[in-house]
């Protein structure tokens, strides 16, 4: 791709080449049927046209094998688009099992992005090249889109809910993000920096760390200030479910069915208790709505899953770099 047009950015993560070939095969087919039939049209037109007022066409008893023919045709080649895209759309929401795992947070007009070993980032993300990297999304207030060009990458970040997306950056260096979706006024300044880095620059980038709290350190004080470990314990007092263990594995709520619980289950729990309830327990927890922040909130869901061992075969938090720099003090945007 050229860099120079802005219609086709560089291809900077693994799956930008593949998208790309989609992009351009549906192209070709488009440009391909739109000149065949606008030749047709302008042949039929002059070939088949009324001579004199008074001609009258002969009968055309029509034609199977071609009435078969443009109705199969067109069929194969719209199953070749479900299918490549299909089987792309199932590699782009599968991320690898040893991916780094970050943490998003939207809000206007800003993207806050914190690593799982507590370094926060503002409206910049450092990653190191050929490291695949897992982000887990949400936002404050509206919904936004995190956007990079350069990545073939777009996700819809919305208030409530959990989002996830995935990459791996190809190429080193200094790559856009957007958002989207439009979002208040300052719309257009939500914007940041991907640093893509080599595996030594991002070592010696990582040696100047601060030694940030971890995320679920964090999330553990939280545990204990709003008491949540006076319920959810492992004796014969607990009067809620054990998280240890929780995540990755299925829960059985009282009203038959069996969920995983992700992320967004726990998320969920907290703000909604009586949502999804566990079977064998009573509705006694409150709700914690409005009084944690998305940001503690994400500290929270990252202590419950410290508390389950890695599952290869199930969901994974993703192995983590060691603390770094605090790269942007955080600040509120502008409004």
């Amino acid at each position: 791709m050229r860099p120079d047009l802005p219609l086709f950015p560089s291809q900077a993560s693994a799956m930008a080449p593949q998208v790309d070939a989609l992009y351009f095969y549906l192209l070709a087919v488009s440009a391909f049927f739109s000149t065949l039939i606008a030749v047709l049209i302008i042949v039929f037109a002059i070939k088949y046209r009324r001579r004199s007022e008074d001609e009258i066409p002969a009968d055309n008893p029509g034609s199977l094998k071609l009435e078969l023919a443009w109705t199969v045709i067109p069929l194969l080649i719209s199953l070749t688009f479900f299918a490549w895209g299909a089987r792309l759309f199932f590699r782009m929401n599968r991320p690898p099992n040893d991916a780094m795992q970050l943490f998003v947070v939207a809000k206007q007009w800003m993207w806050k992005i914190q690593h799982l070993d507590g370094v926060r980032e503002i409206n910049e993300l450092h990653v190191p090249l050929g490291q695949p990297v897992r982000m887990t999304m949400t936002s404050e207030d509206v919904i936004h889109s995190f956007f990079v060009p350069a990545f073939r990458m777009k996700r819809d970040v919305v208030p409530g809910r959990y989002s996830t997306v995935w990459f791996r950056a190809t190429k080193p260096g200094d790559f856009h993000i957007f958002c989207s979706q439009y979002c208040g006024t300052s719309h257009s300044a939500m914007i940041g920096t991907v640093h893509v880095m080599e595996a030594p620059a991002f070592q010696a980038w990582l040696a100047g760390g601060s030694g940030s709290e971890s995320l679920a350190s964090a999330g553990a004080k939280l545990f204990v200030q709003h008491a949540c470990n006076t319920c959810h314990r492992s004796d014969s007092l607990a009067r809620g479910p054990n998280l240890e263990g929780l995540f990755g594995k299925p829960v059985h709520l009282q009203n038959g069915q069996t969920i995983i619980a992700d992320e967004q289950y726990i998320r969920e729990s907290i703000l909604l208790p009586q949502a999804k309830l566990v079977a064998g327990y009573q509705p006694l927890m409150p709700t914690f709505q409005g009084l944690i922040s998305e940001e503690g909130l994400l500290q929270l869901v990252a202590y419950i899953k410290s508390l389950s061992p890695p599952n290869p075969a199930g969901p994974s938090p993703g192995r983590m770099a060691p603390p770094v720099k605090n790269s942007s003090p955080e600040r509120e945007a502008p409004r």
